[in-house]
């Protein structure tokens, strides 16, 4: 069976596994540079992560819809830049966005310690979505460039190790840099984190292999990247409702050290993208992605009904399954729809999801949890997600591979 035909007559895989070939190398220098450098950021974006809720509803004085509103609200800039980053990234380059998305956001960081009121947390998540929007553009573009297409699904397993571990490490971190200090000590953390995955971006070099030609069109919205976007964006909504009240939650249901549930969280992804790193090169991506929304949304079902610690934990960790293959599978599809030079513009509207799932999707679920609780912003969540399933089930019948 042939691979259907893209847009301007190119062979697209979306829904289809990629045929196996000779394997080329994938652990080069400026691959393992590059999950570095996404390490030390993304530690620090998980520090930020089991802070901001507990510092909204803490020293700043507000509640929960309060904290879903502070955690969402780098969306709003991130989610208006990411697709212009990705144009800046075809058109100027990686490392320019990488390099400098970094040190905006340890900036942000380190004058979050500083601000007293919601307004200027707002304020300071807004200048931290420019800077997140131009590193996350730039490293998945700059790994598209670097990993060899016959395994695109495992690159994107395993260098999103670094976001996971991050997202693993980072609330340990900061909660114990909250016990030994106070919440100034987790925003200067986080900062030089931030700072350190700067410098070692320096060492991925420029990876773009292709630039937009002169006289094309300018545009910053890859279009046939939408539909699978779209599915993406449910299993986004999802997560960011767990992200943004699990410390709460926890806390609520009598944990002794509520960054326990992120660390659960992050060490599962962690584990099943080692574990299954080549699945996503196996399976017909929107099939996966399919598979991983229907877990998510019986996690986030199941935390809404056991009401108990060990109860939210194993719904974690059936989210956090799903969420390993969501992230790879959405990327393989989305990124099987461009050709070298749109790596960039389809990396923004992919990424665009994240925005707007991780920031409607707190502020959404803020606005049931603070009247009703968050088990009912968690049955929301469950909801969506099913929604998605659906959705992306429809996608991969449609493409599905047809006789020449």
């Amino acid at each position: 069976m042939a691979a259907r035909p893209g847009r301007d007559g190119r062979r697209s895989n979306i829904g289809n596994p990629v045929a196996p070939r000779s394997r080329a190398p994938l652990f080069t220098r400026s691959f393992i540079a590059l999950a570095i450098a996404d390490l030390a950021y993304f530690t620090a974006a998980g520090a930020a992560i089991f802070a901001l809720p507990l510092f909204v509803v803490g020293p700043v004085g507000g509640d929960e819809a309060s904290a879903g509103i502070a955690f969402g609200a780098f969306a709003v800039s991130a989610l208006v830049l990411r697709p212009i980053a990705g144009r800046f990234a075809d058109r100027f380059g990686r490392r320019p966005l990488l390099v400098g998305g970094a040190l905006l956001a340890s900036t942000a960081l380190a004058l979050t310690g500083i601000a007293d009121s919601l307004i200027a947390v707002v304020a300071l998540r807004l200048v931290a979505g420019v800077g997140e929007a131009a590193f996350f553009v730039a490293s998945f573009a700059a790994l598209a460039d670097i990993a060899p297409a016959e395994r695109m699904g495992e690159a994107l397993s395993y260098n999103s190790l670094g976001l996971y571990l991050g997202l693993a490490l980072g609330p340990p971190f900061g909660e114990l840099l909250l016990e030994t200090g106070a919440f100034g000590a987790v925003w200067v953390g986080a900062a030089l984190l931030a700072a350190v995955a700067a410098v070692v971006v320096l060492i991925v070099g420029e990876t773009r292999v292709a630039r937009p030609a002169v006289g094309e069109p300018l545009r910053i919205i890859h279009r046939p990247a939408i539909p699978a976007a779209l599915g993406f964006l449910t299993s986004l909504i999802a997560m960011g409702g767990l992200l943004a009240f699990a410390s709460l939650h926890a806390t609520r249901l009598g944990f002794p050290n509520p960054s326990v549930v992120l660390f659960v969280y992050g060490g599962t992804v962690v584990v099943c993208r080692v574990a299954f790193a080549r699945v996503p090169d196996r399976v017909p991506p929107l099939v996966l992605g399919s598979a991983a929304l229907c877990a998510i949304g019986f996690g986030a079902a199941l935390a809404t009904v056991w009401q108990q610690p060990t109860g939210f934990l194993v719904a974690t960790v059936i989210m956090a399954v799903g969420v390993s293959f969501s992230t790879p599978a959405f990327f393989s599809a989305i990124f099987a729809t461009a050709t070298p030079s749109e790596r960039g513009i389809a990396a923004g509207t992919g990424s665009a999801a994240i925005d707007l799932g991780l920031g409607i999707g707190p502020i959404l679920l803020g606005l049931v949890a603070a009247p009703f609780g968050i088990p009912w912003a968690f049955a929301v969540a469950a909801a969506i997600a099913g929604g998605g399933a659906a959705w992306t089930a429809g996608l991969a019948y449609r493409r599905r591979p047809r006789p020449d």
